[in-house]
């Protein structure tokens, strides 16, 4: 009785101090990492006019995903949801050697549906940038230098995806992987009235697109070879 008791006191005080700094005792959602509550830095004087002027933002905290949606966890969203599936499944097989690999060719509608079903949602692109660059406005999610050791970009000369999580050393302040290059993730914001805004940049462009700060707008039925998501999901 005595060992139940110290056992049940411990674990009152893990769910106290876990309150501190998750607001209660909950359990931590799988393969995701927790972007706290606060101000950070949106945007660069340094980027294109779409993404000036540099500013200061407060955003409630939130979960993000530690790693891009794989092939393997989309397979298991169509089997059980019967979506359609992503075209090149449709067209050459799904691709059991890359299932580690960031799923492409998805749409907006597709991203959605799969983080609903997940019981989650896209992120909005400030949600995004902060959990891409962290609070002190760095220009990739590392640092401020780029290294084509950290990301998947066309320097790394790999043309294609490679494995989520790949570059341990590219990882973003929160501990999320591959928010330089792999894949261009959707957001849930409006780039304007026909675009969705992408982030991230790409296996097949430059790190001046794998920027924090970098934006772009696509259509939302665009489905492409390096095109992805990962998804957020509130406190």
């Amino acid at each position: 009785m005595a060992g139940l008791i110290k056992a049940g006191s411990i674990l009152l005080l893990f769910c106290v101090t876990a309150s501190m700094v998750l607001s209660g005792c909950e359990r931590r959602p799988e393969d995701m990492v927790f972007v706290p509550a606060g101000e950070f830095t949106m945007g660069s004087s340094l980027g294109e006019e779409d993404e000036r002027p540099e500013r200061r933002l407060h955003l409630k905290g939130f979960w993000i995903d530690r790693f891009e949606v794989t092939e393997a966890m989309y397979k298991r969203f169509v089997k059980e949801t019967r979506h359609p599936e992503p075209p090149h499944w449709t067209v050459y097989g799904y691709p059991k050697d890359e299932e580690d690999h960031p799923v492409v060719f998805v749409s907006l509608k597709d991203a959605q549906a799969y983080c609903e079903w997940a019981g989650k949602r896209l992120p909005t692109e400030e949600e995004w940038e902060k959990a891409a660059r962290g609070t002190d406005g760095r220009l990739y999610p590392w640092g401020n230098e780029f290294s084509q050791e950290r990301a998947n970009t066309s320097l790394s000369g790999i043309v294609g995806t490679t494995p989520v999580g790949t570059y341990e050393e590219g990882e973003s302040p929160y501990g999320a992987h591959d928010m330089a290059g792999n894949v261009w993730e959707w957001t849930d914001s409006d780039y304007d009235e026909h675009t969705k805004v992408v982030r991230g940049g790409s296996w097949g462009l430059t790190h001046r697109f794998a920027r924090t700060f970098f934006r772009v707008g696509y259509p939302t039925e665009t489905r492409i070879n390096n095109l992805g998501f990962r998804c957020a999901k509130d406190e």
